[in-house]
This record gives structure tokens, sequence and C-alpha cells, in this order.
């Protein structure tokens, strides 16, 4: 008989901790009937204390999932094994997570296959790396790279306790990537980096991903989104970069008093993506209207009515204005005025005409 606790096509990594009756050692969340959530780690002789009475760790060993315990004054609580949108965000941490609803994104979006070999920078506390290496599977590869000690002690810590153990896709490296990343030699399919300054490992990455590889950053700041999508470009190893936030509102559901929640999940951060080009080849020039001054003209200076020509002669900056345009606001402009002087004369001057 196959053992559970090891990877088989009939039983994945971590696929036992989320089955069958409750069992020491796992992380369980208690909820009371307010809706306020603990977690707690089961331990045999343990007891779960609140002001309000305790409940015993050994009255739940052993309990199928989704019970119910009422502990010693009487208070009910709902016993479920937390998900791994939950256990990110209660688990141990050194650095701040990646919120639930960025990581399903940078999985749904970076494309990240059953069988990939991803590349992950850096770590922080293991809670990007849960999702990575549920995706790929046992038979993935992501190779994690962070520069703390601490740090990638924390997220082993973590990703363990998930899975239960090892997990056999995941490769855990202390050292900065730039660096360490060329000495491993892999031939990745997908790049995920989530660092202070991506726009640094770009030519690391590219070296490392296969042709048609995606890349996708996430960065805390505008300042950050722009820099790495502007060396992204000067580049010329990646596609166009694309960006986008999102935000999540939950909503209150009681009988007819259904609502948007006063409380949402906002700006955690940006994800920007790009996918690698083949050796040697030259990205299409992208044709895109500049803010007014991004650009240097041929005097020297961005400014108003500056533009930027590109390699076909085509001008890209400020809208043109047509003469007629100007012509129209200054008869308003002279109209306005004349209206403004006949009101402080005491005249009684028509200022609604338009042509």
């Amino acid at each position: 008989m196959t053992n559970p606790a090891h990877p088989s096509p009939a039983h994945p990594t971590g696929a036992h901790t989320r089955r069958g009756p409750l069992r020491e050692g796992e992380r369980v969340q208690l909820t009371d009937p307010r809706g306020r959530m603990h977690t707690i780690t089961l331990t045999p002789g343990k007891e779960f204390h609140t002001h309000r009475g305790k409940v015993l760790h050994d009255d739940l060993i052993g309990r199928p999932d989704g019970t119910t315990i009422t502990n010693t004054a009487q208070i009910q609580y709902l016993v479920m094994r937390p998900l791994l949108a939950d256990f990110v965000l209660s688990m141990p941490r050194g650095a701040a997570v990646v919120y639930p609803k960025d990581a399903g994104q940078i999985v749904q979006m970076a494309d990240v296959f059953p069988g990939a070999t991803v590349i992950e920078a850096g770590v922080g506390s293991g809670a990007l790396t849960m999702s990575l290496l549920r995706a790929v599977g046992d038979q993935g590869q992501v190779h994690s790279f962070e520069r703390r000690q601490d740090f990638a002690d924390v997220a082993r810590g973590n990703v363990e306790t998930f899975f239960g153990g090892t997990h056999p896709a995941w490769t855990l490296r202390v050292g900065d990537l730039v660096e360490t990343l060329p000495s491993v030699g892999l031939q990745a399919d997908r790049a995920v980096l989530d660092m202070l300054a991506p726009w640094e490992c770009l030519d690391a990455v590219a070296d490392a991903l296969a042709p048609g590889g995606v890349l996708i950053c996430y960065v805390a700041t505008a300042t950050q989104l722009s820099r790495v999508a502007e060396a992204m470009r000067d580049s010329g190893r990646w596609t166009e970069p694309e960006a986008w936030e999102s935000m999540v509102r939950g909503w209150h559901l009681e009988g007819l008093a259904v609502r948007p929640q006063h409380r949402m999940i906002g700006h955690t951060g940006f994800l920007i993506t790009s996918r690698r080009l083949a050796d040697g080849v030259t990205p299409p020039l992208r044709k895109r209207r500049p803010a007014p001054g991004a650009y240097p003209t041929d005097a020297g200076e961005g400014g108003e009515g500056a533009g930027v020509v590109v390699e076909d002669g085509t001008e890209y900056g400020d809208r043109p204005v047509s003469d007629r345009k100007v012509r129209k606001a200054a008869r308003e402009a002279a109209r306005g005025a004349e209206a403004s002087a006949g009101t402080d004369a005491g005249t009684d001057t028509d200022a609604g005409t338009h042509d």
C-alpha cells in the first residue's frame, strides 16, 4: 500500500494533510459565533484559552474536518482546516506576505502549469512559494532565491508545515539572484520577482528563461513599476510590458441588508508582466503616445507641444490643436471678457451667445 505521506500520482505532496480526521501537529482554525478566527496547532495535552473558557486540544484530535466544539463556558466554535489563503495570513512571517488575491493572479497570468520550472526571488515568508508549488506539482521545479538566511528559515518552516514535510519540487538557495542564478544552469519556463529592484535582475533572468517564457514582477510603488517597465523596454529582450493592480471588496450579507463591507483589501502591490523574446529578435516598435516631456525632442527639451518622432516619421506627443479650435476659443474668451466688462459698467450684455 502506498504511503500517503510520500508523493505519488495518487497521493501528491500535501494531499494527505487536506483530508481525513484532524491530526496531531496540524494547524486548525476555530471560529467563534461573532466570526472571530483563532488558528492553533494541535498538540496533545495543550489547551486553547480565551477570556471565556478553554478548549482541550485532545478533544479536537481525531475529529472530522468541519466539526464544532463547545468550550468550558458553553461557547461553540466551528473547527476547520485553514485553506491556503487562510494559512498564509495567519502563519509566522518574517517579511510581508504576497496576499492571496495577488498570488492567484500571479499563478494565472504567468500561466504556471504542472511540470513547469519556475524561478522565484525573493521568498519572504513563503506565501507565494506555496501557490507556485501547488501549481507545478511534484513533477515541476520551483527554484527559490532569498538573500536573507532568517527569511529563508521562516519560509522553509511555513512551507513544510503546510505540505506536511519537504516538497520534492522545491529548491531554496540563500544568496543574491544575479550572482547565484548563472551558476545553477537553469532553463526555466517562468520567473517571478518579488523584490525592491527587479530591474537589476532582468539580464540574469533573461539568460535563464526559455524563449516565450513569462516574467512577472510584484512591486509596491509606482516608481518601481515605472522603472522596471522602462528597463524591460531598454533591454530589447522582452515584449511590451503590461501592468495592473487589483482590489478586493467583500459584501455584508444579512437578510435584506446586502451592501459592500466598510473595509476592503485595497492596494497591496502592482503586477507587471512580459515575455522573453528569442535571441536576436528585435521587438516591434510600439507606437504609443507618451506623456508631455517624457521623451526629449530635437531641441533637447520636453514640454507642452513637444513630441517624439519614431523611425517611420510619425510624431507622438501632444495631440495637435487645429487653427479653427484656437480661433473659436479666442472668440469665446473675448466675449467673456466683454460680458465681464459690461457687468462691471452696469450694462446688460448677453454673454450666452455661441456659434
